[in-house]
C-alpha cells in the first residue's frame, strides 16, 4: 500500500525515495538566527543546488508545506552539527531544537522521480531499494558570508536512449533542482569512484547506463562541515522531510 506523506513523517524512518508518490520532498537544514542571513544569501547565490521552498520564523517548527508537521520531530533521521562536526543523527531532533533557529526547506530531487517514472526513465536506487547515491564535486559554490563550500551532486543511471528524456522531465521543475549539470564521466566534477559515494548508497547499472548527475540539497551540508558553524540541525541524506505538496505544483 503506498504511504501518505503523513504516514512517511509519522511512522517511517529510512531513506525515503519512492515513498509517498506524487509529493514533493524537501531538504531542510536549521541554523541560529544569527545565521540565518548567510544561509540565505548562500541559497540565493546558488540556487542550482538549494533552492529555497520555505523558510521558518525563529523558533518555529511548521512550515506551510505540511499543515500539521512538526519540523524538529517529522524527518526519519536528522544530523546535529557543531563547529562543523557530526555530533548526533537522532530520529527525533526535539531535544535539541532551539528557540533561535531558523529553519530552510530545500527543493529535493526525489520529487520529479515520479514525473522520470511516468515518462518509463527507470530508478535504479528504487529498484534495488537503495539511497540515492550523492558525491561531493571539486565545483565550489559562490561563498555567501561566512558560509563556504563545494556543491554535492545525486547521480542516477540512466539508460543512454533515454538520457535526453530525463533531461527534458527535470528541467521543468527547476525549484527541485531541475535539469541535471553534468552527464557522463564523473572525472570531469572531481569524483574519482562512483562505487564510493560521499552520502547514500552505491546504485548498481545494468548495461547500456549512463551516470547522470543533479545539483543536490545535501549542499548546505557540505557548506557547514566547511564552514563550521557553532550548530546546526539537517535531515540525513535521502531522508527527507516529505511535505503535502503535489509534485505537479513545482512542474513548469
Amino acid at each position: 500500500m503506498t504511504m501518505t506523506p503523513e504516514q512517511v513523517r509519522r511512522e517511517h524512518q529510512g531513506p525515503t525515495a519512492g515513498l509517498a508518490d506524487g509529493y514533493a520532498q524537501a531538504n531542510l537544514i536549521a541554523v541560529p538566527e544569527d545565521w540565518a542571513y548567510d544561509v540565505l544569501l548562500f541559497t540565493q547565490r546558488n540556487p542550482r543546488p538549494c533552492p529555497v521552498l520555505d523558510v521558518t520564523d525563529p523558533g518555529s517548527t511548521t512550515t506551510f508545506l505540511a499543515g500539521n508537521a512538526d519540523l524538529m520531530r517529522d524527518v526519519p533521521r536528522y544530523r546535529i552539527w557543531e563547529h562543523g562536526d557530526l555530533v548526533d543523527e537522532p530520529t527525533d531532533a526535539s531535544g535539541y531544537w532551539r528557540d533561535d533557529l531558523v529553519a530552510f526547506l530545500i527543493g529535493c530531487s526525489f520529487t520529479f522521480e515520479s514525473a522520470l517514472k511516468q515518462a518509463d526513465v527507470p530508478l535504479r536506487h528504487v529498484e534495488q531499494r537503495r539511497n540515492v547515491p550523492m558525491y561531493v564535486t571539486d565545483r565550489e559554490c559562490r561563498p555567501a558570508g561566512r558560509l563556504h563550500g563545494p556543491t554535492v551532486v545525486s547521480m542516477r543511471y540512466i539508460p543512454a536512449d533515454l538520457v535526453d528524456t530525463a533531461k527534458r522531465v527535470t528541467a521543468r521543475m527547476p525549484a527541485v533542482h531541475g535539469a541535471p549539470v553534468h552527464v557522463g564521466d564523473p572525472g570531469a566534477l572531481g569524483i574519482d569512484d562512483l562505487d564510493q559515494p560521499d552520502f547514500g548508497d552505491r546504485t548498481a547499472p545494468h548495461e547500456g547506463d549512463v551516470p547522470v548527475f543533479w545539483a543536490c540539497g545535501v549542499t548546505p551540508q557540505a557548506a557547514v562541515m566547511a564552514s563550521k558553524p557553532p550548530f546546526a540541525i539537517t535531515h540525513a541524506p535521502g531522508h527527507m522531510f516529505v511535505t503535502d505538496v503535489p509534485d505537479l505544483a513545482y512542474q513548469l
